[in-house]
């Protein structure tokens, strides 16, 4: 048996506008993974991939594909020029929330590469399972910017601009971020293409707040490098409000924001596509513990802490 994992993640500053040519920053969430092992199966029985989180069995042979874990078991293997369809039997298990924009869907895809990687004893550069992983995404997301893959599969933060390219950087001083669940899921697909649909009627209303986002995560990276936390802070603050401009923020995300902010979080923001998941604030050693009570007096499903370097 053979097993590799990928983290999750989340996007800090940039997202929608990342979209539409702006930069945009992520980082990993090593604290949710998503694992998949590889073992050898019976003679003839082909690649069988089995997903128990999702009740899910399926034949490689059989699947359609617009399958994705299909799809990238197939893309690894040709890439290797192996055996379209060996006997082997891939197991899939994650902790990364599923609709909630840690990128689940990346760090699965991510975590089947290295681990068939691994079990044919065929080396993939980071860069590589990030090219393979992105072609998985349209299947989830339809229009994916490419930093959810990005970000998954070199494990570090990223600062990212489609089309024109990424860096790896570095905090000046650590950033404690509280990850906080509304509870409700939500489709990337569906929140982007509605946006898309509005920008593409009327694109001088949004470009304005598009070009404003991209501004913000270039400002928060300089901040983040030079460990100023109260700016990143004030940022954070900064790009939710454009979010809510841009409609895709709900209730449920705007209440755990304000909840944050009432318990000391130097900034707070929803995180990924809107209408639900994720919202993140940034914390101190002093303030996490009463930040998590506001935020699960609010009514946060989960809390994740992590800390970015």
């Amino acid at each position: 048996m053979t097993w590799a994992q990928a983290p999750g993640k989340v996007i800090l500053f940039g997202e929608h506008a990342v979209v539409y040519g702006r930069p945009a920053i992520a980082v990993p969430v090593i604290e949710v993974q998503a694992r998949a092992c590889v073992e050898s199966g019976k003679a003839g029985q082909g690649t069988i991939i089995v997903a128990p989180d999702l009740n899910h069995r399926m034949s490689l042979r059989e699947a359609p594909d617009d399958e994705p874990l299909a799809r990238i078991v197939r893309l690894t293997l040709a890439l290797m020029k192996a055996d379209p369809d060996p006997d082997l039997t891939i197991t899939v298990t994650s902790t990364v929330p599923v609709a909630r924009g840690m990128g689940s869907g990346a760090a699965v895809s991510t975590a089947i590469v290295r681990a068939l990687g691994k079990h044919l004893d065929y080396w993939l550069a980071s860069r590589v399972i990030s090219d393979l992983v992105f072609q998985t995404e349209v299947l989830y997301h339809g229009t994916p910017s490419g930093i959810d893959n990005t970000v998954v599969s070199f494990e570090k933060p990223i600062y990212f601009v489609k089309e024109v390219g990424w860096e790896v950087f570095w905090a000046g001083e650590p950033l404690l971020l509280a990850i906080a669940d509304t509870g409700v899921a939500s489709s990337t697909r569906e929140v982007v293409a509605d946006l898309r649909r509005r920008y593409q009627a009327e694109p001088a209303r949004y470009t304005p707040a598009f070009d404003r986002i991209g501004e913000i995560a270039a400002a928060a990276r300089s901040a983040i490098e030079q460990g100023q936390g109260e700016t990143v802070g004030r940022l954070m603050d900064e790009n939710h409000s454009l979010l809510q401009q841009l409609g895709v923020s709900s209730p449920e995300l705007d209440g755990l924001v304000t909840a944050a902010r009432g318990g000391g979080a130097l900034g707070a923001k929803m995180s990924g596509a809107g209408w639900g998941g994720n919202m993140i604030a940034l914390v101190t050693e002093t303030s996490r513990g009463r930040v998590d009570m506001m935020l699960r007096l609010a009514g946060a499903a989960s809390i994740i802490i992590t800390e970015v370097r």
